[in-house]
């Protein structure tokens, strides 16, 4: 049986950034991954500044992407559009499958093990180490790092998943060949449905449309939405249609114990309305890393990462609201176009701006 000091189950931004940065450190880390490589996911695709410089510390340069930057934020109800700046520089505009290749080239250069078509059967875990079943064999590890996603199987074999709230939401991509029309990315409200626009290269766009209750189609529900739809219609597809959901998933801690650790959207999942789980992610991987890399009790990272997502939850539940109540939004909308410097402040507390990234 193979031994490491950590195992990584998922590897998304979350596990593989988190892989590299323990590796990093000295420490041998595989990391397991059930699906083949590169990854998808349907996804707004945009990477918050704080998040930029994450990827730049891990090693990813980020100038060699195939990607493409934006200046802030634009909300978008109807007539009615209120817009900010980032203060720190731009966020980053790519496409996941983009982001997965440069992520699995900084892990393996640090020196993880990198497993994919490799998927976690079973676990066993007590306070110093845990015995993992896989697809490829058998694996123990002084600590076990559940980065497997919305519907993370460490999180619900470890007893820590939460109740789910009764409002259920869910996400779909695509991507369109089209040179993007604004530095911003676009966020368009409509009754029960919202539209992400996130340039991700020079001549491509990608379109994440959410929405709450049963199941619907991408193109019905990009109608909504008369002008962007008159934008992209001609655009050739660059892109199949890619689902995601249900979304707000609840985690009643990150750890189990001093050798179960939960990171990303397994840890936890608000609303992808507020469109900065990728930058999270990324700054939650190095707190993580932090810890046990130096030992210390994972208590510790159960604190660093309700301050990291402190101001994340409290938005998300903010426009949480203004999905569910629209004349509450549009009222909202109405003030902060009055007062846009309010709006820009708002967003650069979502976007972690104030968080800086450690080595």
């Amino acid at each position: 049986m193979r031994a490491v000091d950590a195992l990584v189950v998922g590897a998304g931004p979350a596990g593989l950034a988190c892989a590299t940065l323990l590796a990093r450190r000295g420490l041998t880390v595989c990391a397991i991954e059930k699906r083949e490589a590169p990854l998808d996911k349907a996804c707004g695709e945009g990477v918050m500044p704080a998040g930029v410089r994450a990827l730049a510390a891990l090693g990813v340069e980020v100038g060699a992407l195939r990607a493409a930057p934006f200046v802030g934020v634009r909300f978008i109800d109807g007539a009615r559009e209120t817009s900010g700046r980032f203060a720190s520089g731009p966020g980053l505009g790519v496409r996941r499958t983009a982001l997965s290749t440069a992520l699995r080239a900084c892990a393996e250069k640090a020196g993880a093990e990198l497993r994919f078509d490799c998927a976690l059967e079973r676990f066993t875990a007590d306070t110093s180490r845990v015995r993992a079943q896989t697809s490829q064999g058998e694996l123990e590890a002084r600590v076990l790092i559940g980065a497997d996603g919305l519907g993370s199987r460490v999180r619900a074999a470890s007893a820590l998943a939460a109740p789910l709230p009764t409002r259920r939401r869910f996400g779909m991509r695509r991507h369109f060949r089209l040179a993007p029309w604004s530095e911003y990315v676009e966020v368009h409200w409509s009754e029960g449905v919202e539209a992400f626009v996130t340039p991700v290269a020079r001549d491509e766009v990608g379109i994440a449309l959410l929405w709450s209750g049963s199941a619907a189609r991408y193109d019905e529900l990009l109608t909504r939405f008369p002008a962007l739809a008159m934008r992209v219609r001609g655009a050739e597809p660059a892109s199949e249609v890619r689902g995601a959901g249900p979304f707000w998933q609840r985690a009643r801690r990150r750890c189990a114990g001093n050798s179960v650790a939960l990171l990303g959207d397994a840890a936890g999942y608000t609303d992808a309305v507020t469109g900065e789980g990728i930058t999270l992610s990324l700054l939650c991987a190095n707190a993580l890393a932090d810890v046990i890399a130096r030992g210390a009790p994972l208590a510790e990272y159960e604190r660093a990462w309700a301050r990291a997502t402190r101001a994340h939850r409290a938005i998300a539940a903010l426009l949480g609201f203004g999905v569910a109540h629209p004349r509450a939004r549009r009222a909202a909308f109405r003030a902060l176009s009055a007062q846009p410097r309010a709006f820009e402040i708002l967003l650069r507390v979502a976007a972690s701006e104030e968080q800086p990234w450690r080595s």
